[in-house]
């Protein structure tokens, strides 16, 4: 057996005016066929896995490109060109391929493509016609019948945050193996839930639907089930949520098990999902607090859904309040960065700090204090993946706040962010961490109580409070219930 491997992943906000060019691919993770020659991130964890397995079977593998950028906003046409040139070219000088398994995110958008995915699959398709074709998707992805007719196989991650996407490629893994030998035929059907939302899948009704999902692949002739979630900051047409069955050569049941899920969990709207305080309430809600730290999530200022990731909204309420023992970050600003190099650590300075990327920035905030620690090429862990984080540095502002700044955008998604700098976070009263969901399992291990915040900025979680141009609302919670016209009754 022959197997091509390759990644390539962003996730778009079109409502971003921040072009994602190919330099933005090479500062955070480019790589020419050599990706599994370095310690794995979450989106080469699957060629880790698929590699690793391929070889023990004595399969032959070719790697190709590894290319992943920061979510921001479409693509540019020359740096979606190249990226999936690189693939194609590669792909045809592998020769006969038996298997293509390939690690892409599901809502890339480029300059004059709005389904990259589909863009993409759909060339593979035509190139190897006759090869089993798998992809793993982020679940915060656009499916689009472009992917499900080039693809044999399509599965999610199930998590969010994504701590399984290992999990999930040894998951595709194996269905590949066995369709190549001709042990299963999977066929897969997807239903439309007609909402747009976000749900975190750790605790409640969405821990059980989740649940649910796993439970129904133990039924028979069902391979796999995934939901995807869909990421609301795309103003495409087929943003949203839905239901992917994969059955063994049996339609109706794919399509049978797509729709009950789907009408399970739209039946069960306002259980899975949450309206979000704003900054105000936030805050008011972790002054309650007195017995240790509480985290608060900037979710709006989020770097991972497409956010400038420099907005300082919540730092100029926590100076204009005179909180202290805060611990905040983390800060995109390179400029504010390279200042710090230049002062050098232990120096006195003072920073305008962030306000500069765009209109959903903010205003820029002047802030004295003392450059405590300065580091370079570390990172932060996302599941088993470790996410760069760049030149990072600890700034101490004059009235005990504790900024992270550093010169690659990313969110927070662990406490070592700020621990690894020499932050003690036990002992802050509140910790404000630049991020949605990915944070909350390792910072709810360290807190008494996490808040989650609708703060102004780019990518506000109260999904109304986004305003669509192409996609049309004929969606929950746009309207109350999309299906009231058709024969179901929910």
């Amino acid at each position: 057996m022959h197997l091509f491997i390759a990644t390539l992943s962003t996730e778009t906000n079109t409502f971003s005016p921040l072009p994602t060019s190919l330099q933005n691919y090479e500062d955070y993770f480019l790589r020419h066929g050599t990706a599994t020659q370095e310690p794995p991130n979450l989106m080469t964890e699957a060629l880790h896995v698929w590699r690793e397995r391929a070889e023990a079977l004595g399969w032959q593998v070719t790697e190709s490109l590894a290319a992943i950028a920061e979510p921001a906003g479409r693509t540019t046409k020359s740096a979606y060109a190249a990226l999936k040139g690189e693939i194609i070219d590669d792909l045809n000088k592998a020769g006969q391929l038996d298997v293509v398994l390939l690690q892409l995110h599901g809502a890339m958008v480029a300059e004059g493509v709005d389904d990259c995915e589909g863009d993409i699959t759909q060339a593979v398709r035509a190139l190897c016609p006759n090869a089993v074709i798998g992809i793993g998707l982020d679940l915060h992805c656009h499916l689009t019948p472009a992917m499900e007719d080039a693809c044999d196989l399509i599965i999610m991650f199930k998590e969010y945050p994504h701590d399984d996407a290992s999990d999930r490629a040894h998951e595709i893994f194996e269905l590949a193996q066995r369709t190549a030998t001709g042990e299963i035929k999977p066929v897969m059907a997807s239903y439309d839930c007609r909402m747009i939302s976000l749900y975190l899948t750790k605790e409640g009704a969405m821990r059980d639907f989740v649940q649910h999902m796993q439970a129904l692949e133990q039924e028979h002739n069902i391979l796999s089930v995934s939901l995807a979630h869909g990421f609301p900051w795309a103003d495409l047409e087929e943003v949203g949520t839905r239901v992917l069955v994969i059955t063994d050569a049996d339609h109706e049941l794919a399509a049978n098990k797509a729709q009950e899920l789907g009408r399970r969990l739209f039946a069960e709207r306002h259980a899975v999902t949450r309206q979000y305080p704003d900054l105000d309430e936030a805050l008011a809600l972790a002054a309650t607090v007195t017995d240790g730290p509480v985290v608060l999530a900037d979710m709006s200022d989020n770097s991972g859904a497409g956010a400038p990731g420099d907005a300082t909204y919540v730092l100029q309420e926590v100076l204009k309040r005179g909180l202290t023992n805060v611990a905040s970050g983390l800060y995109w600003d390179p400029m504010a960065v390279r200042f710090c190099l230049d002062a050098g650590e232990g120096a006195e300075i003072t920073l305008r700090l962030g306000g500069k990327v765009e209109s959903a920035s903010g205003s820029p905030v002047d802030i004295r204090g003392r450059i405590m620690r300065i580091a370079d090429n570390v990172g932060q862990h996302l599941g088993a993946g470790l996410e760069p984080l760049g030149t990072v540095v600890w700034f101490q502002a004059e009235n005990g706040v504790d900024l992270i700044i550093n010169n690659l955008r990313i969110q927070v998604y662990h406490p070592e962010a700020f621990e690894q700098m020499g932050i003690d976070l036990s002992q802050k009263s509140l910790i404000v961490v630049k991020s949605l969901f990915h944070f909350y399992t390792p910072f709810a291990a360290i807190s008494s109580k996490v808040i989650f915040c609708a703060t102004p900025g780019r990518v506000n979680p109260n999904i109304n409070e986004i305003v669509y141009q192409d996609r049309a609302l004929d969606f929950w919670p746009a309207v109350e219930n999309p299906f009231e016209n058709e024969a179901v009754a929910y």
